[in-house]
């Protein structure tokens, strides 16, 4: 479905070239200072029209329609809208039989029997990010002084990645990339096993972001090729401080007081200028195929907020139901 959370609950609708994207929330606490500006920053990082981005650039100015009075949240369910003023919908008349390879194209159309929206990708779009960095907008103020920071250690599978990137654009091609996400001050004692751990809630919301093909905590893969003894983390405090943070900051799917260190694998943008081949679903042909409208040449550019909003709002979640100590809510 379109919703997550149990005590910070998220649900995101629209399409990328519907009226709007929004988001509902429900379960935030009455009493939050809220404005537009207390978006700006988070939106424009996630913002097209930079390097290696898509030229589609939107205005972004956000509407809420519930939820808010006199600039502080009432406790009611918050719903917030964003229209999309830039569309260029003609770019997609010849995908209706045509599925995009690497694209949801055909899985949404088999699962909603042609019903799907396939303008831009409809509901499964990246622009559909907008509402998750909404929501972790307003769970970072809930989580305060959780801290959340990600940034890009690699695109193209090389830390200096300005020639690839160029490259990657004369060619028509595209390319992934590797975000870190570092979880700091949080509590010991969050997450539930075993299946509400802290590792799976998260993991389960990131990849609700389109195009993550992996994720890893701590040492991640790595993990496999060690020692017991080089992965271990000796604790050297009552704290729970350890000397290493092999576990990324999780043992037993409980948070143990370090800092979460997570990575996420970010695919290769599946719209590419470069022909292809792919079926032709009205006459069964194989055909070749070349891919109109606005792209990312790297997604993964703009997924470092995205990973930040959907880690906030499990950490809203857990600290809402009264998992961790104190009961976490700023304004």
């Amino acid at each position: 479905m379109n919703s997550f959370g149990n005590r910070y609950r998220v649900q995101l609708f629209g399409e990328s070239h519907g009226p709007a994207i929004g988001v509902t929330i429900d379960g935030i606490p009455a009493g939050i200072t809220l404005d537009a500006n207390d978006f700006a920053i988070d939106l424009d990082r996630r913002a097209g029209g930079k390097k290696g981005g898509t030229p589609r650039v939107e205005k972004e100015a956000l509407e809420f329609l519930s939820g808010l009075y006199n600039g502080v949240t009432t406790g009611a369910p918050l719903s917030m809208i964003v229209r999309n003023l830039n569309t260029r919908s003609h770019d997609y008349d010849n995908l209706l039989n045509i599925p995009r390879p690497g694209h949801a194209d055909f899985t949404t159309q088999q699962k909603h029997k042609g019903f799907a929206d396939p303008r831009g990708g409809g509901h499964h779009s990246g622009r559909i990010t907008l509402a998750l960095v909404i929501a972790g907008v307003i769970a970072k103020k809930i989580i305060h002084p959780i801290n959340i920071n990600s940034q890009i250690l690699s695109i193209g599978g090389t830390n200096q990645w300005e020639a690839k990137l160029e490259q990657a654009m004369e060619r028509g091609d595209s390319l992934g990339g590797i975000v870190e996400c570092t979880i700091n001050n949080i509590p010991a004692g969050m997450g539930e096993p075993f299946f509400d751990s802290f590792e799976s809630l998260v993991s389960h919301i990131i990849f609700a972001i389109p195009g993550i093909r992996g994720i890893e905590f701590g040492d991640g893969f790595k993990a496999a090729g060690m020692w017991g003894s080089q992965h271990n983390d000796p604790i050297i405090d009552i704290n729970g401080k350890t000397a290493r943070n092999a576990a990324g900051g999780i043992n037993g799917g409980i948070t143990n007081g370090n800092p979460v260190v997570f990575r996420v694998a970010v695919k290769p943008t599946s719209s590419i200028s470069l022909p292809q081949e792919t079926m032709n679903m009205s006459t069964g042909a194989i055909q070749e195929l070349v891919v109109h409208g606005r792209h990312d040449t790297c997604f993964a550019l703009r997924v470092p907020v995205v990973v930040e909003s959907a880690s906030a709002i499990v950490a809203a979640n857990l600290l809402l139901a009264g998992n961790g100590p104190g009961n976490g809510i700023g304004h």
